[in-house]
């Protein structure tokens, strides 16, 4: 279980913030069921990668509980260049680059 701890990085395209989490909680608690909740937040938040990690700390005041954590962690992956660097959206019709001329 330790090393299923270590190995999981959290990956953007592939994982969800809240399931990640939540799973890498209930892993760092069966390993040390005394360690308080900000440690395993410590921890877990070095696996987020440097760029999440900046950013979940720069938008949550320590201690933060696990829901704050996950809200934070979700609002930037969807709303932040970090997420968005990850997934390209397929580009809109609307926003094809070309201006209608004012004569038509």
């Amino acid at each position: 279980m330790e090393n299923s701890f270590e190995e999981a990085i959290f990956n953007i395209e592939r994982d969800r913030p809240m399931s990640w989490l939540l799973k890498q909680k209930d892993r760092l608690t069966a390993l040390h069921p005394d360690m308080s909740e900000t440690m395993i937040h410590q921890r877990i938040l070095r696996k987020s990668g440097s760029d999440l990690e900046h950013a979940i700390r720069s938008r949550c005041i320590e201690p933060f509980s696990t829901e704050d954590y996950i809200n934070a962690m979700e609002d930037i992956t969807i709303r932040t260049e970090i997420g968005r660097n990850q997934y390209k959206h397929p580009m809109d019709n609307k926003t094809s680059g070309k201006k209608k001329s004012k004569t038509q």
